[in-house]
């Protein structure tokens, strides 16, 4: 029911990369604390880092430990949030959104956003404060955040919400992808 994006297991977290992990900081993560007192998390950095594999290798560890964890896009959800106002199954979707113990937002800061997808993005993330936990992912470093979202008035309430109490990993370094697929090529000549 989570719809992870990756199989991934906080297990297989590779700290040979030079990214920025911390060993300490990711055992926290993983105990899922953080989730029970509903705090959030941003995990910012390049393309390619790991920062949706590491969302959800934290979200496979939270169902294990028997939380309930959904995972979206950033994008899509507020598309699909689009779609269920003109169908009028909005508020239902609020509510579902509003009772699982971790969101991942992923790729959040891709494309612009409208002034209804700001609006729906406050709600979901006022629905959760406090109540819930959020994971966010972000090519955008957080002080840029606020920039990205436009409406200032929006944004200084999305922001308030979405920062405090939140945890976060800033990931440095090239593209996990290059190195795998290097790897992938050495293995398996063409």
């Amino acid at each position: 029911m989570a719809r992870l994006k990756q199989a991934a297991c906080v297990e297989d977290i590779d700290y040979r990369h030079r990214r920025g992990l911390d060993k300490s900081q990711m055992a926290a993560l993983a105990s899922g604390d953080w989730i029970r007192a509903h705090q959030q998390l941003h995990i910012t950095g390049p393309t390619g880092s790991g920062k949706s594999w590491l969302a959800c290798a934290l979200g496979h560890q939270a169902c294990r430990q028997g939380l309930s964890v959904r995972y979206e896009r950033t994008s899509r959800l507020l598309e699909e949030l689009r779609v269920a106002r003109g169908d009028g199954s909005l508020q239902k979707q609020f509510a579902a959104l509003a009772k699982t113990d971790l969101l991942i937002l992923d790729d959040f800061g891709l494309k612009p956003l409208a002034q209804l997808e700001r609006l729906d993005l406050l709600d979901i993330i006022e629905d959760r404060y406090h109540t819930r936990s959020t994971v966010v992912t972000s090519q955008l470093p957080v002080d840029h955040w606020h920039e990205y979202v436009g409406d200032p008035t929006v944004a200084d309430a999305l922001l308030d919400r979405l920062l405090n109490n939140a945890h976060r990993l800033e990931l440095k370094g090239e593209s996990m992808r290059k190195k795998t697929d290097s790897l992938t090529h050495r293995e398996h000549p063409e």
